[in-house]
């Protein structure tokens, strides 16, 4: 038979049989490999300067071409800025009560007022269209015209502007070529505001809420935009210009081009160029409103005619965010060549380190070859020391996982187990490459399975180790586990999957269920002697006493009533106390179907006085048809009577004590119980179900109430949680607790 060989011993016998046929000290392959490493350097040099020369075009062209974008964006800023001035002007005085009750002349004066201030904007009239007289009014630049008849534009406006969805908007138009005193045609936009008689003056001391008329600003934009673009420059020649959402010119160095549709103005200049890019720049890019940077080939530049390369930047202005359809793009463009300048001289200094390392490379390429031949006994000699190094770690730390009686295994965020060692798999009863891939649901049962995959989910998001304690269920067998989640990182420091650990601590609880029926009899016992001791013997005198007094009064008398009055208290005190040590007593573990709702009510019975002494109200909302649940009656009223003892400590000085019962799809039964004393601490909140911690003074607590409660719960498939606020995190304090067991179906209450 064959001797098995592992891969390491594999690799070792190759790396051992490589270095005897080319040993560093063979002439022959020792010039071969010379050659060829001179030549693939040499190569390697020379392709990465080509591909770096070409990275640091693209780069010094980009961060040009960025620089533009910002500049884009500035103007752009500018010209919002602007139309916003515009905008609120416009609704400043359409609030005006002489506009909306047309008041003259104090109507002309406001007008004239306002286009004082906005015609540096651009503005080149102000109109006012009474809707009641049909009449429109202008303001224009050292000319006032008399009312006019309202014409079919004007119309137009008043028809858009009564519809009360349109109250308080403004309409932005579509920019058009205008003549205005005769001069060029000028492109212009022009804003409408309906006017509502919304505001009160001293003859209108009530608003009338009528529809009043339009405001109109006509407005420049070629003037509006050139303040702002004509001085930018990109480099030293750059330029920017202005198209509206049609691709008409509102603004350019070119001022044939002004008012001009974009795709159609360059054709007509340079005929013999194809501008295919820049339009298609304009028509899927800017005209869409998209920002970003780009080149295209012009016909000129500044006078200079001649195909062009130009790098362009460009970004939109928008007129009104609720109206994505008028959309103005800005762009600021230069030649390549502003950027020539410096990568040329960035080559040069890269073509001069280039033939340095050319010359290193010539010239110490033979003592380097020379320092690696003599090296390369020595780390032949290290990688042999480490591969046998490295062959018994891995044997250490294999020996250490597949042998460790804990359940090793990583998982994914869904909880897919990645790996687990042999103890694991063997406590499933399954192959290790049985569970690869496998969810922990499929091995866990409910609930660890969900809580597990809680915490695998919470470290993975806060990326901190976790650590729970939780029940296990194999066949007939009821184990506990304690389990650790450790966060595992990648290369790159994100988390790729958790590594579990899960302890045996089965017999730890068995010993915590003890200290349970130890704390249990202890604070039981000393509640129940007291309460005997104080409560029975004066009871006993009290009734003995009675019994005397009834005997010398008639049964029909006043005083034989008094007397079997304090006589049925007196047993009814003595029927508490019985109660009280009935809840004290020891009892075996015995599950059995249940109401829970009567051992709350039991337990409420025996603490009645001491929630009395304390101040504290109880309010109750017991769901009537409560499904039962199979339990230990007497497990489970400790669990209430630790929870109300911990909620009456909570609330010195008095509370409300709120206990709800309900039932969760008919399969899940779930107790509430809310106190508002002033909650738990949040450094706390992590250690309230540890054993033996506990916040309250030496000897009124032992730390194990919230412990044995949680494996009681837990015991019988349950689940507990609670919700807390403090006084530094809200007004209302207080904390609830929420127990949860699995109910059972198609039960009897009352067998």
């Amino acid at each position: 038979m064959a001797k098995k060989i592992s891969p390491l011993q594999n690799l070792s016998r190759i790396s051992v049989s490589l270095v005897e046929k080319y040993h560093p000290f063979n002439i022959k392959y020792f010039k071969a490999l010379v050659g060829i490493l001179m030549a693939l350097l040499l190569g390697a040099v020379l392709i990465l300067g080509w591909a770096s020369s070409r990275k640091i075009k693209e780069v010094v062209t980009g961060d040009f071409n960025q620089q533009q974008l910002v500049l884009a964006r500035h103007a752009a800023r500018q010209i919002e800025n602007s139309l916003n001035i515009l905008k609120r002007e416009l609704q400043l005085l359409s609030l005006s009560p002489s506009i909306q009750y047309s008041e003259l002349p104090s109507m002309e004066n406001r007008m004239e007022i306002t286009f004082s201030s906005i015609k540096h904007e651009g503005t080149l009239e102000i109109r006012f269209i009474e809707n009641k007289m049909q009449k429109t009014y202008h303001v224009l630049d050292n000319y006032k015209c008399s009312p006019e008849k309202i014409n079919s534009e004007d119309m137009q406006y008043l028809k858009w502007a009564r519809g009360e969805e349109n109250k308080g908007n403004i309409l932005f138009t579509s920019v058009l070529p205008v003549r205005h005193n005769h001069q060029y045609r000028k492109p212009v936009i022009k804003m409408v505001i309906p006017v509502w008689q919304v505001s009160v003056d001293e003859s209108h001391p009530v608003a009338l809420n009528e529809f009043s008329g339009v405001l109109v600003f006509v407005v420049d934009t070629n003037r509006l935009i050139e303040k702002i673009t004509k001085e930018i420059r990109s480099g030293k020649t750059g330029y920017a210009w202005v198209i509206d959402e049609k691709g008409t010119f509102l603004y350019h160095q070119e001022e044939a081009f002004i008012g001009q549709n974009a795709f159609e103005a360059r054709k007509g200049k340079k005929p013999s160029i194809s501008f295919t890019r820049i339009n298609e720049i304009q028509k899927e890019k800017m005209l869409k409103g998209q920002e970003g940077t780009s080149w295209y080939i012009s016909g000129w530049h500044r006078g200079i005619e001649g195909e062009i390369k130009k790098l362009i930047a460009y970004t939109p202005i928008r007129l009104d965010e609720s109206n994505t359809g008028n959309i103005w793009s800005v762009a600021v463009v230069a030649p390549v060549s502003e950027v020539e300048g410096a990568i040329h001289s960035i080559n040069v200094r890269q073509f001069s380190l280039q033939a340095i390392i050319i010359f290193v490379i010539l010239f110490g390429g033979l003592f380097i070859n020379f320092m690696i031949l003599s090296w390369s006994n020595i780390m032949e000699q290290e990688v042999a020391k480490k591969t046998i190094e490295l062959k018994k770690s891995e044997q250490r730390y294999k020996s250490l996982v597949e042998n460790a009686e804990d359940l090793i295994f990583t998982v994914d965020y869904n909880g897919n187990f990645l790996s687990i060692n042999k103890y694991g798999a063997h406590f499933f009863g399954r192959q290790e490459e049985d569970m690869i891939g496998h969810n922990l649901s499929e091995f866990f049962s409910w609930p660890s399975a969900e809580v597990l995959l809680l915490m695998i989910h919470k470290v993975f998001d806060t990326m901190e180790s976790k650590q729970i304690t939780h029940m296990v269920i194999i066949g007939e067998r009821q184990l506990w586990f304690n389990t650790k989640f450790r966060r595992l990182f990648d290369e790159t420091g994100n988390i790729y999957a958790v590594l579990g650990l899960s302890r045996d601590i089965t017999e730890r609880k068995q010993m915590e269920e003890h200290s349970y029926y130890t704390e249990k009899l202890a604070s039981m016992g000393t509640l129940a002697a007291g309460v005997a001791h104080e409560i029975n013997n004066p009871l006993g005198v009290i009734l003995g006493f009675t019994d005397i007094l009834l005997e010398k009064y008639p049964p029909d008398s006043q005083e034989y009533d008094m007397l079997k009055t304090i006589e049925k208290q007196g047993l009814n005190a003595m029927r508490v106390v019985e109660n009280l040590l009935n809840f004290a007593r020891h009892k075996e573990h015995k599950e059995e179907i249940i109401d829970v709702n009567k051992n709350i009510q039991t337990v409420l019975a025996v603490m009645n006085n001491t929630l009395l002494l304390n101040k504290i109200s109880v309010k109750q909302q017991m769901e009537d048809d409560l499904p039962v649940v199979k339990a230990d009656s007497g497990e489970l009223q400790q669990v209430f009577f630790n929870i109300i003892n911990n909620a009456i400590h909570a609330m010195q000085g008095g509370g409300v004590l709120t206990i709800i019962t309900r039932s969760l799809n008919n399969d899940t039964v779930e107790v509430s119980i809310a106190d508002t004393g002033h909650g738990i601490k949040r450094e706390h909140r992590n250690r309230i179900f540890d054993p033996l911690f506990t916040t309250k003074d030496v000897g009124k607590g032992t730390g194990l109430g919230l412990s044995v409660s949680y494996g009681i719960i837990t015991k019988h498939g349950g689940a507990i949680t609670f919700e807390t606020k403090t006084k530094e995190e809200s007004e209302e304090t207080g904390t609830t607790f929420i127990i949860m067991f699995p109910a059972v179906e198609n039960a009897d209450k009352n067998k």
